[in-house]
């Protein structure tokens, strides 16, 4: 097998995913926005008559609150849950690059139930025209 023809074709073959993906992300972002408007439509349909949503031919729609939380402070809510013992306010996931430093600097030391799958992986990089 030739290599050169192979990165090129591998090169080829992203470059025409990546249009198909942002091609795919423009029509979902026009109709996102689109569906958008629309709810902020229901939203006042719900905010005129005073009800939480409603029932149509087509189907039902509902009025619901919706929040988020974040920082802008990660020390302060770091001590807010050692303070409060409330390590379940963080998402169970494992920073990869940090987790890697870390057993890079602490050999030997590894927590209990931790995994890790390696493999090989290909890089193609395109040369400078």
């Amino acid at each position: 097998m030739d290599a050169n023809k192979l990165v090129a074709v591998y090169i080829k073959m992203r470059d025409a995913k990546d249009a198909l993906t942002r091609d795919y992300d423009t029509k979902i972002a026009e109709i996102k926005e689109q569906m958008d408007l629309i709810e902020q439509s229901l939203l006042e349909v719900c905010k005129s008559t005073g009800q939480d949503g409603g029932k149509t031919s087509h189907g039902t729609f509902t009025r619901t609150v919706k929040t988020r939380y974040w920082t802008n402070d990660w020390d302060s809510m770091y001590q807010f849950i050692k303070q409060h013992d409330a390590i379940e306010l963080l998402e169970q996931r494992v920073h990869q690059s940090n987790m890697k430093q870390f057993l890079q600097d602490n050999p030997g030391q590894l927590p209990q139930g931790l995994n890790a799958d390696s493999k090989y992986a290909i890089t193609v990089r395109r040369t400078s025209k």
